[in-house]
């Protein structure tokens, strides 16, 4: 069974920072190179959103709720992806998910914004 590895999440300050990265821990690098990622996430009472996306050509598309704020990339061949998040706001409060195509959720990675 293939398995995503989320971590990097925590408490931090309004206007802080904060990087999230997902591993594709027993996927191959043939497998994904080509696959599409995206981080979603889902706060208190509402539904999962996606929050940013990177496909196998490495273009990007983000929530206008994170655009200038965010940013994604991927490094295929560690199999891993990452979710810089600058200058944070509460409302960016949430469990944060990465999905990478062909594989199950993982365990997702809970992200506070708070004074």
């Amino acid at each position: 069974q293939e398995q995503l590895v989320e971590s990097g999440g925590g408490l931090v300050q309004p206007g802080g920072s904060l990087r999230l990265s997902c591993r594709a821990s027993r996927m191959i690098f043939s497998t994904f190179a080509p696959a599409n990622v995206a981080w979603y996430r889902q706060a208190p009472g509402k539904q999962r959103e996606m929050v940013a996306n990177i496909d196998r050509d490495s273009t990007t598309n983000y929530a206008d709720s994170v655009k200038g704020r965010f940013t994604i990339s991927r490094n295929n061949s560690r199999k891993t992806a990452w979710l810089q998040m600058n200058n944070l706001k509460p409302e960016d409060t949430g469990i944060y998910y990465c999905h990478v195509e062909g594989l199950d959720w993982g365990q997702g990675t809970q992200v506070t914004v708070s004074s």
